[in-house]
């Protein structure tokens, strides 16, 4: 009688776990693929954010009117301070690597798309702007940093905005 009592529990302990297992298929099949991260840091802090909503091509190039309207968007929630002579590091997900990427600020500050999963930038860089007059350069107060994943066809694929307000 004990056997019989020890394989009947066997088997509602098995039927529990293959029901368990279901459920989590069940429940992965429904959830959407993560999109991609990207990361800024400075000194200590570090913001990490989701592609910024609409700016997402899911593996695609953007079209020409989500770059206009991605191009325009300010950080997405993501802020930042940033201190005269700091380093701003940017981190992105191995995939977005592997296609290339580039960073920002004021103005562009990589010559070409990044292969690598890490690039750090002085801070003065990214809020510098010139005068398209004079060429004197000049320090924004508060930037939009864009980082862009790059396609085949050099468009934009995905971006990331954040906000990096300098101080001092």
């Amino acid at each position: 009688m004990t056997a019989a009592l020890i394989s009947w529990g066997k088997g509602r302990r098995a039927a529990a776990a293959i029901g368990a297992v279901s459920l989590g298929l069940v429940t992965l099949s429904a959830c959407e693929k993560p999109t991609s991260l990207a990361t800024v840091s400075v000194g200590s802090t570090t913001v990490t954010a989701e592609a910024t909503p609409g700016c997402d091509g899911e593996g695609q190039e953007l079209s020409r009117k989500a770059i206009a309207a991605c191009i325009t968007k300010k950080g997405s929630g993501k802020t930042i301070t940033v201190h005269p002579g700091e380093k701003v590091r940017v981190g992105v997900d191995p995939d977005v690597a592997k296609s290339g990427w580039v960073a920002i600020g004021a103005g562009p500050v990589m010559e070409e798309p990044s292969k690598q999963t890490y690039r750090s930038f002085d801070a003065d860089a990214l809020f510098m702007q010139r005068d398209p007059v004079t060429g004197q350069p000049s320090y924004k107060k508060d930037v939009t940093l864009q980082v862009a994943e790059i396609g085949k066809g050099q468009g934009p694929k995905t971006m990331w905005h954040f906000t990096l307000e300098r101080k001092g």
